[in-house]
């Protein structure tokens, strides 16, 4: 069977997030969205999505093909119900779609299919429609990967060097590195990629996952449900945070409650706020709807996209969003939401130069010995131009 992840709606609720990515390329647990898919349907995967992206993220089309909501979290119950859809049915829970079974010339066709709808009433899932539902579902989705990933594997040894308690909570894959550190799997499981380092006096709390290459450096201190993307380098306190992946965090500063895109450097000793001193639900800028939102969370840092900087020192507010490819510095806290390409902070922000960023996000990708390309610059020039119209600058 073909296999199709397509955006719903939630795309635009999740920019910046979204806007150099599918829905389903993000990282929830230990495994992106897609990767859960095709780990539960052993086989690869295609995508349908904005046309700017489709360079990247191609769609492959069939005779027969089943399309699923990227913003959806596979489960067993899940996986059964969608393997055995036959043509022209599609799964829902109320009136959220789940998939669909389409012929090439069903989904080809300009005129609307009637489908037969098969609802599996009352079923629990993880889904993925709003920034902070990343780290607020990352304990229950952690959990989940834990047992999908190493069901049947046994852990690396642990180094008798480290203080750790439930060991039996604790999967270390081939090649990783852990030393002298204290890890605690009682509140959650904690696992540690291939080729991953936890460096010396480290402290971590369960749950917890490092994905390949990751690094959690000097006397780090790591409370749960937090994630490590691939090629991130992590240090200071973090606490409920989910760094998609090849993102630098490697000096002292609090984070929490916080998503951070791939490709981001954090200053060092920049601290995000998390909780307001009134300890009021915290409202978080909607791209979609151009306004501040309730989030239904006490606890909310900050939503950094890719691409983006910010200098030492840097200080954000309870509920910031950060745009794509912005470089954030300067004295004080800064403004609740900071759209993407511009350059400052709280005494003024500019756009930023096209040019220069793709500069900067080239020798980024040199340093991780990765290499930037002519569909990646396309793909930030089409972000560029689309979010030149969301600029409030002063």
């Amino acid at each position: 069977m073909n296999y199709i992840i397509f955006d719903d709606a939630s795309r635009d609720s999740l920019k910046p997030l979204t806007y150099i990515r599918p829905v389903c390329e993000i990282r929830v647990g230990i495994l992106t969205i897609r990767e859960k898919w095709e780990k539960y349907l052993g086989c690869k995967t295609s995508t349908l999505t904005e046309d700017y992206l489709s360079e990247k993220y191609p769609i492959e089309l069939s005779d027969s093909m089943i399309l699923i909501n990227g913003s959806v979290c596979p489960t067993d119950s899940i996986i059964e119900k969608v393997k055995a859809l036959q043509p022209h049915q599609t799964l829902i829970v109320g009136d959220n779609i789940i998939a669909m079974h389409k012929t090439k010339d069903e989904f080809l066709s300009d005129e609307a299919e009637i489908s037969e709808r098969i609802d599996i009433g009352n079923i629990d899932y993880i889904q993925i429609v709003n920034p902070w539902d990343i780290f607020v579902m990352n304990e229950r989705a952690i959990n989940d990967d834990f047992v999908l990933i190493t069901k049947g594997r046994k852990s690396a040894p642990i180094s008798e060097s480290n203080k750790v308690i439930c060991p039996e909570r604790i999967f270390i894959e081939e090649g990783a590195t852990v030393e002298c550190a204290t890890l605690n799997a009682r509140e959650g499981v904690i696992y540690i990629g291939k080729d991953a380092e936890i460096m010396e006096n480290s402290v971590v709390r369960g749950p917890f996952a490092m994905c390949e290459h990751s690094v959690l450096k000097l006397s780090a201190k790591i409370y749960g449900a937090t994630t490590l993307g691939p090629y991130s380098k992590v240090g200071g306190e973090l606490a409920n945070v989910v760094i998609l992946g090849y993102s630098n965090k490697a000096h002292d500063g609090f984070m929490g409650n916080s998503v951070i895109g791939e490709w981001c450097n954090i200053g060092a000793d920049t601290n995000a706020s998390n909780l307001k001193n009134t300890y009021e639900e915290v409202r978080l800028w909607s791209i979609a709807q151009n306004t501040f939102i309730p989030t239904g969370q006490t606890f909310c840092g900050t939503i950094m996209a890719d691409h983006a900087k910010c200098g030492i020192n840097t200080m954000f507010n309870t509920g910031t969003i950060v745009g794509v490819s912005s470089n954030v510095f300067g004295h004080g806290y800064q403004r609740n939401f900071i759209p993407s390409f511009v350059w400052g902070g709280q005494s003024g922000l500019k756009i930023y130069d096209f040019d220069k960023a793709v500069d900067v996000a080239r020798r980024m990708y040199m340093r991780r010995e990765m290499t930037f390309s002519d569909i990646e610059e396309r793909i930030l020039r089409n972000v560029f131009e689309l979010t030149l119209k969301n600029k409030h600058l002063k």
